[in-house]
């Protein structure tokens, strides 16, 4: 089985200005979440997605390969779905740019259990916190079989009777089949798509097969200044920051 992973990343982000160029422990905040994608033994190749000929400069410039697409898409999923039409596999895995502490561990965990379940059109991994409140996290929640029924900025499930012991926020590594990706950039913003801002609705909406797959400790996502300090502490005394 052949499993590509693409990473989307575009240079003008809103809430912090150009932060894939970011510096974090001497390199570029694009290039840690290439170089531990790349660590991640079950991906045969791995390639940066952007719009930005900047970006795409720096990724060669440390050894990557990356991928010009257009600049109007709307979302990361539309970008990669773009650079996965040149490309063949039987899997790609969608790795947002943004987490420069992704951990490979958990990109060889999605892969695995896409194989055990090829009934799915879309992996969405998630992972326990505490307190959902934060409209930022998108929070899962799925049937008995671990199909996902729902993705949500609101608090799910709400605790109506009872508050459950955590609840499950969505996991920015994500595992497509071929066909479904290209699907899903074929069909138009639906309508709960539009209401949460949470691009995987559309796929949700239009039928397609989402599951999920419950792991073992956090993730970060570089969207403001404060977790672009925070994620710089973090990486002082990251495990897997040594082996690049």
């Amino acid at each position: 089985m052949r499993v590509v992973g693409l990473i989307p990343c575009r240079l003008k982000s809103t809430r912090l200005p150009s932060k894939a160029l970011l510096m974090i422990d001497s390199f570029p905040l694009i290039v840690h979440t290439m170089k531990r994608a790349q660590l991640a033994k079950s991906l045969d190749d791995v390639y940066v997605c952007t719009d930005s000929e900047e970006i795409a400069h720096v990724v060669h410039s440390h050894g990557g390969k990356p991928i010009i697409t257009k600049s109007e898409h709307t979302n990361g999923t539309e970008r990669i779905a773009e650079a996965a039409e040149s490309l063949e596999a039987d899997l790609f895995v969608n790795i947002q740019g943004d987490e420069p502490l992704v951990d490979p561990n958990h990109i060889e965990s999605v892969i695995a259990e896409h194989a055990k379940h090829p009934e799915w059109d879309i992996i969405v991994p998630s992972l326990p916190i505490a307190r959902p409140e934060d409209p930022h996290i998108v929070k899962i929640v799925h049937d008995v079989n671990y199909r996902i029924i729902f993705l949500s900025r609101s608090v799910i499930p709400q605790p109506f009777n009872h508050r459950p012991g955590f609840f499950l926020k969505h996991l920015s590594v994500i595992s497509f089949k071929p066909e479904a990706l290209q699907r899903y950039a074929s069909l138009k913003p639906s309508p709960l798509q539009i209401s949460e801002s949470v691009e995987l609705l559309r796929a949700l909406e239009n039928g397609m097969v989402l599951g999920t797959i419950l792991l073992d400790g956090d993730s970060i996502s570089v969207d403001i200044k404060e977790d672009y300090v925070r994620a710089k502490v973090l990486m002082i005394s990251d495990e897997f920051r040594k082996l690049y």
